[in-house]
Order: C-alpha cells, then structure tokens, then sequence
C-alpha cells in the first residue's frame, strides 16, 4: 500500500495527520506541494492536507480519526 500525504510546508495538520496515521501502524511520506508540482496538477490539489492512498485522493482535507480507522480497518 502507497500511503503518502500532499501538504503545504505551513500546513498546521499535517504533522497531526502524519502522527495519527503512524498510531494505526500505517507508514506514510509527505510530500509538500511546493516541491511537487507535478503532484499538485496531477491530483488538483487545491487545500492541505491531502491523504493519497494507491494513487488515489482520499481526503482532501484532515480527517478525523474514526474516517482513518474505516480507511484502514482491512489493511
């Protein structure tokens, strides 16, 4: 599984969403919009943060911790 978070460097959830993930056992890189635009026109990312699982936005904002736990429950 491809797990990776799409962020601006100010972006004040993206430390939250990276320590959330890493409580579900899930490994993930964040990748920051300003040094990726290629990721930013690929998946239109407009807002931070923006979880990508298996190439595919899944959230385009911070989810709550129950959403991840639904995401994830059959990992």
């Amino acid at each position: 599984m491809n797990v990776f978070i799409i962020a601006t460097k100010g972006c004040s959830h993206c430390a939250n969403l990276k320590h959330e993930l890493a409580d579900l056992g899930i490994e993930c890189d964040v990748k920051f919009a300003e040094d990726n635009p290629e990721l930013v026109e690929k998946f239109s990312i407009r807002h931070s943060p923006n979880l990508v699982v298996n190439e595919e936005v899944v959230f385009r904002r911070q989810p709550t911790e129950e959403e991840l736990k639904e995401l994830f429950k059959d990992r």
